[in-house]
């Protein structure tokens, strides 16, 4: 079993930077995959970023995301930089069996969810 639980969330304008974090509980959570998904108001779920030992993003959010973990502190990040109005959802920490490559941005991937914290970026 795995809890997620997320923060770092807030309301930033454009251009802002935020860092989200994912705190993991669990003694196995080097072997997860970990996934950042949000979910804007009136949309479906979509992924945003995950790690195993390599990253991987979505194309809308590549070169502005970080997705990054530590392994010894069981917590994974999201740096989100050059941040617009299209970026506000709720994003949401995902775990789940490590994979290939292909699966991470699947939401079946994941067995684990958090809560979700709420990101506003105004313009």
């Amino acid at each position: 079993q795995v809890q997620l639980v997320e923060s770092g969330g807030g309301l930033v304008q454009a251009g802002d930077s935020l860092r989200l974090s994912c705190a993991a509980s669990g003694r196995t959570f080097s072997s997860y995959a970990m996934g950042w998904f949000r979910q804007a108001p009136g949309k479906e779920r979509e992924f945003v970023a995950a790690i195993t030992w390599i990253p991987r993003y979505a194309d809308s959010v590549k070169g502005r995301f970080t997705i990054s973990r530590d392994n010894a502190k069981n917590m994974v990040y999201l740096q989100m930089n050059s941040l617009k109005p299209e970026d506000t959802a709720v994003y949401s920490c995902a775990a789940g069996p490590a994979g290939s490559l292909s699966t991470l941005s699947r939401e079946q991937t994941y067995n684990y969810w958090g809560q979700g914290t709420q990101v506003t970026v105004s313009s």
